[in-house]
């Protein structure tokens, strides 16, 4: 008879394994795999190799505290030559000497998460069990059979691989891009993610069935959604948005998602201060790309907040124009979510690809602080009805906007605002590019066109105001030059009369600080012009200075100033209003790389910034990060103060650089100057 067959040790082949399934840098020092596709894993047996005819091998997967067959996490098979679609398999494919080579394949429908893989080897009736180790199974995009399959690899480098980007804020128009470190392969990110998916309420209310049904994206999306922030449960994020941050840190301060990350786990899940909504988005990418979702950060610029679904904001408004009513239904500047690319077999046909996912806590969905997946499709097509939360959605790149206006005798006057259009300039990152990709298309048909007025009707939108009736007379906000922070600069409203009769009112101009979510500031500018005219087919351009001195010690990090306009006319009972967000731009920090980038040699990033102000800054610091570039964040402070129209110089040691792409990003801090973001990429040749 046969001597037992005794296992000596498993080799997991990481590097093969790492480089076949995408995951090279998350395979350092555990495998891990995606879904549906084979790995390999080599066995060393003592003495004796495994014979054919004489041993039974048979193998055992599971993943989370309870696993069920039933509930798919836990899988048992034996060796076998066919592969039979959707199982687990394992099949020989070498033997050497006393090392057997197997080729393993997993569902491209099993649950993702951290599995044990053992093995039972049984000679005649004696039997031995060995753990063979551990490995991740991730989404795959690169297998057709998987829901998040994507058939580009630019776009599944772009939107599972690539681990720096840009998110687009500012306004309409004036778009400004922040960049991004997401490192979802930098050391511990995994696991941190992992983690998240275990500390959700559902895993621990039942565990079995949470891990169960990690088999599909939408699910985890949905947790990844409510996890990222921490109102219901010991998420990630606090949201915080009144400018008082002393007993945290800014939102704009944030260059990158593993730095938040960390803090969390490091802090026994404890939630980190504060997050707006791009750093919400930004960190649920970093978490859905590393669990292998194809996952991009979108911007949509005057995003409504529609809280009673009506799809309409109204806004009530003094005689001056100024907001009065402390509703909560705004307008934001722009709003940050990310779009998850996956099949939605749950819903009709035809609403596969882009689902929109929003963690910025802001309504519940299902008793919970999450929104979506919601397909973006159904978006345009303004069908409502598909999970999860598109009405709030659809609101948000459509909704209406009314303006009341209060008279004299108390009573509402409604108001002409051609100046704002909600759900503009949706932007996301360009594939393989630094470039911005306007997908407003992909959310909503062109203003005024069939297709548009048939998407509403399909919303049931009985509240779509008719068109905005047209007085002959017209204003819009127009930005002069040279409107960088630190200088004083003129904005204009341009009025326009293209009626044969003259029009005369008066004419009230005011600029107030604003933050990026819509909450005012105090005024930094007025002009009030009490007998104002407008002669027939005639235009005039009023300007309004803008002085830093008025400004500077309101200005949120946001670093918007909102201007407007309003031409009352009592003789013909009319009120035109005009609005526009101003951005001011702040200066460059500049990135030198000292010495000549190439693989594996040590290089060290000069980074500087002139102060444009006409006051010294103190407490300068800046911060630099990237994945591959830096071990962790890295921050420089600058001991002494800046003066006015002087620079500010430091240097950072990188680590030795792998071949490729990289990209670093760098923030500056001072007590008037925030927030300040820089980046630069970085080649490295080989030789």
């Amino acid at each position: 008879m046969a001597e037992d067959l005794v296992l000596e040790r498993c080799d997991l082949e990481l590097e093969a394994n790492g480089r076949d399934h995408h995951t090279a840098d998350l395979c350092r020092e555990k495998l891990v795999v995606r879904r549906g596709q084979p790995f390999w894993l080599t066995l060393h047996f003592e003495g004796r190799n495994y014979e054919a005819g004489v041993d039974s091998l048979t193998f055992c997967a599971v993943t989370g505290p309870a696993p069920s067959e039933d509930a798919g996490t836990k899988a048992r098979f034996g060796l076998s030559d066919a592969v039979e679609e959707g199982a687990w398999a394992a099949t020989v494919v070498d033997q050497q000497d006393s090392a057997l080579s197997l080729q393993l394949r997993t569902p491209a429908s099993s649950p993702i998460g951290l599995y044990r893989l053992s093995l039972e080897a049984s000679t005649g009736y004696q039997g031995s069990s060995f753990v063979l180790g551990h490995f991740t199974l991730l989404f795959n995009a690169w297998c057709p059979a998987d829901a998040v399959y994507l058939d580009s690899e630019e776009e599944r480098r772009e939107y599972v691989l690539t681990q720096q980007g840009f998110i687009y804020q500012g306004s309409a128009k004036f778009i400004n891009r922040i960049p991004w470190n997401f490192g979802q392969f930098e050391d511990g990110i995994l696991d941190i993610c992992l983690m998240l998916l275990d500390v959700n309420p559902k895993f621990l209310r039942n565990a079995g069935r949470d891990c169960s049904r990690r088999s599909s994206p939408v699910y985890v999306g949905r947790v990844v959604s409510a996890m990222v922030n921490c109102n219901d449960d010991q998420g990630v994020l606090l949201g915080r948005w009144d400018n008082n941050y002393r007993d945290g840190i800014s939102p704009m301060f944030w260059i990158g998602s593993v730095d938040i990350l960390r803090r969390w786990k490091n802090d026994s899940c404890q939630r980190v201060k504060y997050g707006q909504c791009w750093v919400f988005a930004a960190v649920a990418c970093t978490v859905l790309r590393c669990l292998g979702v194809p996952t991009r950060v979108v911007t949509n610029y005057n995003s409504a907040h529609d809280q009673n679904s009506n799809l309409l904001i109204e806004y009530f408004r003094n005689e001056f124009g100024e907001i009065q009513s402390d509703k909560s239904e705004m307008i934001w500047n722009f709003h940050c979510w990310v779009e998850s690319w996956m099949t939605r077999p749950d819903l009709q046909p035809g609403y596969d690809g882009w689902q929109a996912l929003d963690p910025t806590p802001q309504e519940k969905s299902e008793g919970t602080y999450c929104c979506g997946p919601v397909p973006v499709r159904a978006i345009k097509v303004g069908d409502l009805s598909p999970k999860y939360d598109a009405p709030f959605v659809f609101a948000e790149v459509n909704a209406d906007v009314v303006d009341w206006i209060r008279q004299d005798d108390g009573s509402m006057h409604k108001s002409i605002n051609h100046s704002l259009v909600v759900g503009q300039k949706i932007s996301t990152k360009s594939v393989g590019r630094d470039e911005r990709e306007d997908i407003t298309h992909t959310y909503k048909y062109p203003e005024g066109s069939a297709e548009e007025r048939e998407a509403f009707t399909r919303a049931n939108r009985q509240n779509k105001l008719a068109d905005k009736e047209e007085t002959g007379v017209a204003m819009r906000i127009r930005a002069g030059q040279g409107m960088n922070r630190g200088s004083d600069f003129d904005v204009f409203a341009h009025i326009t009369n293209n009626t044969a009769e003259d029009h005369a009112g008066c004419l009230l101009l005011c600029a107030r600080t604003v933050s990026y979510n819509g909450i005012l500031g105090p005024k930094c500018g007025t002009k009030d012009l009490l007998n104002f005219s407008l002669e027939p087919f005639s235009e005039k351009s009023i300007p309004l200075r803008i002085l830093y001195e008025r400004y500077c010690d309101y200005l949120t990090e946001s670093n918007l100033i909102k201007v407007r306009g309003l031409f009352v006319e009592p003789a013909a009972n009319s009120y035109l209003l005009a609005e526009r967000d101003i951005y001011l731009e702040n200066p460059e920090i500049k990135i030198r790389i000292l010495g000549e980038p190439k693989q594996n040699r040590k290089l060290v990033a000069e980074v500087s910034l002139w102060n444009p102000l006409t006051v010294p800054l103190s407490g300068c610091t800046f911060t630099v990060e990237g994945a591959g570039l830096t071990k962790e964040q890295k921050t420089v402070e600058i001991p002494h103060p800046v003066e006015a129209g002087e620079e500010v110089k430091a240097r950072v040691d990188l680590l030795p650089l792998n071949a490729g792409r990289h990209k670093l990003v760098v923030n500056f801090e001072s007590d008037r100057l925030k927030a300040v973001k820089g980046f630069r990429n970085v080649i490295v040749n080989t030789s």
